[in-house]
């Protein structure tokens, strides 16, 4: 008999840690073409559309700066307000996006993944690009405040070296809530509540990372559980390298590089571990 020659051969996974890269390299199409779906659908049969993007990081910033800088009074270190809490939102919400949006993945894509197989890490990783594109554009924002304040401002803003760590700074942004999000994603399918428990956690995660404080104005225990959140010293090497004040320290940004990996390492050896039988309690 002729011998038959497959394109794709589907095996069972034999253990947590068989994760195929060479299988998701195989299906960029595919991931490219969810990550074109994410983007779009954002803001779909929204009159104002992708306008969004700004208005969503400006309406906040002008709010913190009133509440929190204006009636609350808080420093921001020497940094005029709005840029200050602009810079963090920017962080923020690429780190929220990535966090809430892949949390949900096996409930949300639970049609997809019955009918048909490919990579379920494709999904995920096609969430952290879009939102990837997202940071892009407030970025872009972020830039246009930030030079107008170099150029109009009386405040001393020095940007430095550190702006060289930028691109590790958004990696380590976009894995971390990759990491968590793959947490939460596998244990959602059993567990519903922490749907529900995850946007009102990375609510309150904002006020606990030095978005509309710097870190430099707290001290004693407070300091030492902010220094302990491994977005703080993501944040303030962000803000210290465009505007040369702030907190930087390495061996903070080695325990947030640390954190990182490890959480995204549980993240994917949970993830592989519950698409194999999520179709029984999704």
């Amino acid at each position: 008999m002729q011998k038959e020659n497959w394109t794709s051969v589907i095996r069972p996974k034999k253990s947590l840690f068989s994760v195929n890269l060479r299988e998701v390299f195989k299906g960029k199409d595919l991931l490219f073409l969810f990550v074109k779906r994410d983007f779009i659908s954002i803001y779909k049969q929204t009159i104002l559309g992708p306008l969004w993007f700004f208005i969503e990081p400006a309406l906040t910033t002008v709010v913190f700066t009133i509440i929190f800088g204006k009636i609350a009074g808080i420093e921001t270190g020497g940094i005029p307000a709005i840029p200050f809490y602009l810079a963090g939102l920017t962080c923020w919400n690429y780190f929220s996006d990535c966090f809430k949006k892949t949390s949900n993945t096996f409930i949300e894509n639970q049609h997809i993944f019955g009918k048909v197989y490919f990579p379920r890490l494709i999904t995920p990783l096609s969430i952290v690009i879009s939102s990837l594109i997202k940071f892009g554009i407030q970025f872009i924002l972020f830039l246009g405040v930030y030079f107008f304040f170099i150029a109009f401002s009386n405040a001393t803003i020095a940007p430095n070296a550190y702006l060289l760590l930028l691109p590790i700074l958004i990696v380590l942004i976009g894995l971390m809530g990759l990491g968590f999000g793959m947490i939460i994603s596998s244990l959602t399918t059993k567990y519903r509540d922490l749907r529900f428990l995850i946007q009102f956690g990375v609510q309150l995660w904002l006020y606990a990372s030095p978005i509309i404080y710097p870190l430099s104005i707290t001290e004693g225990k407070l300091k030492t559980v902010l220094m302990l959140n491994p977005m703080t010293s993501i944040l303030e090497t962000f803000k210290y390298g465009f505007f040369g004040s702030g907190t930087f320290e390495w061996w903070m940004l080695a325990y947030s590089t640390g954190f990182t990996f490890v959480i995204l390492t549980f993240g994917i050896l949970l993830f592989n571990k519950t698409e194999q039988n999520f179709m029984d309690t999704v």
